[in-house]
């Protein structure tokens, strides 16, 4: 919870709180003209937290309807609906939040919340006076506390205009004290659900690129085998003579030659179907400490996480933070990266901290980094830049408690020649983030 301070102006001391994320709980909707608000089209509707009242089911009509739930193995249908139960819960505490009103104990609470741009309504009975339904003022209160927030949890805002995506700014008053937020107006997206099964072949793919190193990765796969016999690999090749990998449970794809570094993430990444996959250069050596349920025991813990990363041996620094000016418009943004930094520690993992980004053994959220991606203009040498692209949507953390292995260094003239960037790849890089990035 954070204070109207940082919600946003506020006219007096502060005895109101409000969520972070007020307005994703508001239910939008489409109506034609101003006045026909009686006949709305719905534009967004998010279910309640569990501690709110449960919004009503919904009903599947119309010709050819589906049941889905029909059509799941029925020796498997209870441990699939528990699964899915649990995972919706996390996809929930991601996307969702309320609006609520804290205050000391009075004899009435009495709370206003106008709009300029759509109308206001609460659809639910409950213990309490309202006044303005359907209109850009409501007033809500009761002599209850817990009575008012079940109301302002049913609170529904309706736009007057379809916009795929727009807003307007609420004014919430209490007493002397106000707090003006913005709302997201916007269609809602459909969840995308894993199923994470019941074990780590399931939950987790390990992802790697190879380029003119197949002794190395060879290594690497038989030291995923000594520990995890089953789980998926997969393979993105940009080599200039692609060579068959072999092996159970291996999926390799074959690139055209030399595409690069991002490239091959994009490709191995697009292809996988578990809720995580793993990180790890093509010389990489798996050890016991390289336990990555332990990486995904705190993302699953922590669900606003998007990527978790661990430490490699013989590198020192295994997280940094991106620091960000925005500048001005001109002349554009200011990005420093620090070595070596970290902000706060996860909740629950003393060994784990939030920071902005971490080393090449990282677990991914799939469909966080899929939203993200990595640009396949950086073909020579990049890591830093899918944190720079990510700042401010994905939510990283660095654990120490998980590390893996470098290979001894082979010494491979044609690879090192492709690795080294020439000074006018350097340029063109530079170049390239001064206009992507609207950097200086």
């Amino acid at each position: 919870m954070g204070s109207l301070l940082q919600m946003g102006r506020c006219k007096q001391a502060l005895v109101l709180c409000l969520s972070a994320s007020v307005m994703s709980f508001f239910i939008h909707h489409y109506c034609t003209t101003e006045e026909d608000t009686d006949k709305c089209v719905p534009q967004q509707i998010r279910a309640l937290p569990s501690t709110s009242p449960r919004q009503p089911n919904c009903i599947c009509q119309g010709n050819g309807v589906f049941e889905l739930k029909d059509h799941l193995p029925k020796d498997q249908y209870d441990d699939i609906v528990k699964r899915r139960a649990e995972e919706y819960k996390k996809h929930h505490i991601r996307t969702s939040s309320s609006l609520a009103l804290h205050a000391a104990k009075r004899q009435i609470y009495k709370v206003t919340l106008s709009v300029s741009s759509g109308v206001l309504a609460i659809e639910a009975l409950g213990e309490g006076d309202k006044e303005g339904q359907g209109e850009q003022e409501i007033t809500v209160q009761s002599t209850s506390l817990s009575d008012l927030n079940n109301l302002l949890g049913r609170m529904t805002y309706t736009s007057t205009v379809y916009r795929m995506r727009t807003g307007d700014l609420a004014h919430f008053t209490f007493e002397h004290h106000e707090a003006v937020f913005p709302i997201v107006i916007q269609q809602p997206s459909v969840p995308v659900l894993y199923d994470i099964g019941n074990d780590i072949n399931s939950r987790v793919t390990i992802v790697t690129k190879t380029f003119l190193r197949y002794t190395e990765l060879q290594v690497l796969i038989s030291s995923i085998r000594t520990y995890y016999k089953d789980i998926k690999i997969i393979i993105a090749d940009d080599s200039l003579e692609p060579q068959k990998v072999n092996g159970p449970n291996i999926e390799q794809y074959i690139m055209p030659p030399a595409q690069g570094w991002f490239a091959g993430r994009n490709l191995a990444v697009s292809q996988v179907t578990t809720k995580y996959f793993i990180w790890v250069d093509d010389d990489f050596l798996f050890t016991d400490k390289t336990k990555i349920e332990n990486l995904v025991e705190v993302m699953e813990a922590t669900p606003e996480l998007d990527v978790v990363g661990g430490s490699v041996a013989g590198h020192g620094q295994f997280y940094f933070s991106l620091v960000y000016e925005e500048g001005n418009g001109e002349d554009g943004g200011c990005l420093n990266r620090n070595g070596a930094v970290k902000y706060q520690p996860v909740p629950g993992f003393p060994t784990c901290s939030f920071t902005s980004g971490v080393v090449n053994l990282f677990l991914g959220r799939t469909d966080a980094v899929l939203k993200v991606g990595f640009d396949p203009r950086l073909k020579r040498v990049a890591h830093s830049e899918f944190f720079m692209d990510g700042l401010g949507s994905l939510l990283v953390a660095s654990c120490s408690h998980v590390s893996i292995d470098h290979q001894p260094k082979i010494e491979n003239t044609k690879y090192s020649s492709f690795q080294n960037q020439q000074s006018k790849d350097i340029e063109d890089k530079l170049a390239h983030h001064f206009f992507k990035n609207h950097l200086k």
